[in-house]
């Protein structure tokens, strides 16, 4: 691979990771690259999530703020994401694509309508009191962070379990512990490891009905769980499926560096307009992958 060629991986890469770290759509960008570059679809599918593994770790890097308090929960869903991503891996590299293919944009269009929905009124916005400008990372719209359920207490941890989670009775931690909200995150940590495009958004959409938190903290820890997932599936594939090292490496260092870059961005967009700007896109994938996937 020539040097132009590794610098321009590289640049795909940047951009690739700000825009997974902001609205889940990595691939989108990524993926269409490698197969310009000369990779089969199969082949730039596995790079690409080979690739992927250092925007998790860039943006886990980057969203310091929004992950304080949340290690828990990272632990408690990313163990499900990872099985998910391990699942998602193995029947890539023992079935036809085509059958799960042909269920991704329905998948897409769903999760992207379900980010359209009003947050619910104990969600993101009524809980810290306020999602809009001014409101710092990390800092909730009052109280001291303890998350107890009380009045102001969407402070640092917004909610979160024995450091703050389970803001009162059918609250949070219901719902983020219950059987269907693992059952979701464990198929879509499923899809995030066969095909995976638009993973995120799916993700992301899945995360904003259990957790009561802003749309940036709820950003943080999908881009970390869905990491947990892509590294599974990555390793599964760098053991098993056909990578191509010369365009991972200089494609996972532009990812890396854009994966740090993405949450600095992501905290300077006003309000609910994270959850919109994923919609849109997710639902511009959709209609994308549809038409190249049912296309007479």
């Amino acid at each position: 691979m020539i040097v132009g060629e590794v610098l321009g991986l590289a640049g795909v890469g940047v951009l690739a990771g700000v825009v997974s770290t902001v609205v889940s759509l990595a691939s989108v960008i990524s993926y269409p690259a490698l197969l310009a570059f000369g990779l089969s679809p199969l082949s730039a599918n596995v790079t690409n999530t080979v690739a992927l593994v250092f925007t998790g770790l860039g943006a886990a890097a980057g969203s310091r703020p929004e992950l304080a308090g949340q290690g828990g929960r990272v632990l408690r869903l990313g163990w499900v994401t990872a099985l998910g991503g391990a699942a998602g891996a193995a029947l890539l590299l023992t079935t036809p694509p085509r059958a799960f293919e042909a269920v991704a944009p329905w998948l897409i269009a769903g999760a992207s309508l379900l980010l359209l929905r009003p947050p619910r009124a104990g969600g993101p916005r009524g809980r810290n009191g306020s999602d809009g400008p001014g409101t710092p990372a990390g800092s909730g719209g009052g109280g001291t962070g303890s998350g107890n359920g009380g009045p102001g207490g969407g402070g640092a941890s917004g909610g979160d379990g024995g450091s703050g989670e389970g803001g009162g009775p059918g609250g949070e931690a219901v719902a983020e512990h219950g059987r269907a909200a693992r059952m979701a995150l464990f198929a879509v940590a499923v899809y995030v490891g066969y095909f995976g495009a638009a993973g995120g958004i799916l993700m992301f959409a899945v995360l904003s009905t259990v957790l009561h938190q802003s749309a940036v903290k709820v950003n943080a820890v999908k881009n970390v769980v869905s990491a947990l997932a892509n590294a599974v599936a990555a390793l599964g594939f760098a053991l098993f499926g056909p990578v191509q090292w010369a365009a991972a490496v200089p494609l996972a260092a532009g990812f890396l560096a854009g994966g740090w870059i993405g949450p600095a961005v992501a905290r300077r967009l006003p309000g609910q307009s994270l959850r919109f700007v994923a919609a849109v896109c997710g639902l511009v994938v959709a209609v994308k992958l549809g038409v190249e996937t049912y296309r007479v």
